[in-house]
């Protein structure tokens, strides 16, 4: 199966239909004055949707086992045809679609084997996926044009002695979310040089200023203490967001100092020095912070 242990559970809901053709009226009499000889179709069609919903991860391989915590069916007769409406919701790492298009599937072919005795002509003419959200179809695209600077703070890295790894993680992270890099620089351990590659990154203009370094609690991690007396507001939220998601994959991630906040408008962020640090943390704010620039322009949080 797909890896998706760097995703975050979120509300994930699906909509799939099912369209089921008979050959006569009577057939639709039948439904609804509940005289087909095997019983309630649209009950028991019901049930056996449920079933299938649940089994969807035992007979399609690839598809991971998740909590369905909503299940709902609805049954539309216009004519003939009798639409099967199957809506899920989750939250979790990944979404419901698959489940969804299986739970109307199953109800179509129930209902075909109950009413097959009395109409020969039934057929079902298409099994689709009507809407879904969450995951990357609800990927937040900031209405203001954003700039990332990357700021790597090492010792090691800026004396030449190490390579850096995780800034230029960071920045094909960045990519994935189509945050253009303005500006990629190392510099050493240092509260000074720190603070003023802040001033001059957002002087030239970048709306997120990542830094990667620092966060730790060696003597020479003083990038919260460079930062945090120049930021005009903190953002706990989001520091809780990098911690929590980090503490679900190492035991370690209580001990970073990842500090978040804004200097004058710029979205400033001090994460792990470590490569999979840097990029569990971003995983945990991205592409959701977008949202942020939205936000401090006056714009309404969504619902």
């Amino acid at each position: 199966m797909v890896d998706i242990t760097h995703k975050n559970n979120t509300l994930r809901e699906a909509t799939a239909q099912a369209l089921l053709r008979v050959g006569s009226q009577k057939t639709i009499d039948a439904i609804k004055n509940r005289q087909v000889p095997k019983g309630d179709v649209f009950e028991m069609s019901r049930a056996a949707g449920l079933l299938g919903v649940k089994k969807t991860p035992e007979l399609l391989p690839d598809c991971h086992p998740l909590p369905i915590e909503y299940t709902h069916f609805e049954y539309e007769i216009s004519g003939l045809d009798i639409k099967i409406n199957c809506t899920l919701k989750t939250i979790y790492k990944t979404g419901v679609e698959v489940e969804a298009m299986h739970g109307a599937s199953i109800v179509a072919l129930n209902m075909y084997d109950m009413l097959k005795p009395l109409d020969k002509e039934i057929e079902i003419a298409h099994i689709k996926l009507l809407k879904k959200t969450g995951g990357k179809s609800n990927l937040h695209k900031v209405h203001e044009k954003v700039k990332a600077a990357v700021i790597v703070c090492s010792d090691s890295v800026s004396a030449g002695k190490k390579e850096d790894h995780s800034g230029k993680a960071i920045q094909n992270a960045l990519k994935g979310w189509e945050i253009p890099l303005g500006a990629y620089h190392i510099i050493p351990d240092e509260i000074k040089s720190i603070q003023d590659s802040l001033y001059e990154m957002q002087e030239k203009g970048h709306s997120i200023i990542l830094f990667t370094g620092g966060t730790g609690l060696s003597p020479r991690d003083v990038t919260p203490e460079a930062l945090t007396p120049l930021l005009d507001k903190s953002i706990p939220g989001m520091e809780e967001a990098i911690r929590n998601y980090g503490q679900n994959r190492t035991p370690y991630a209580m001990l970073s100092r990842s500090v978040v906040g804004l200097y004058k408008g710029s979205l400033v962020i001090a994460l792990p020095g470590s490569t999979n640090g840097a990029l569990e943390s971003l995983n945990a704010l991205f592409p959701a912070a977008l949202h942020l620039f939205d936000i401090t322009k006056g714009a309404k949080h969504e619902k």
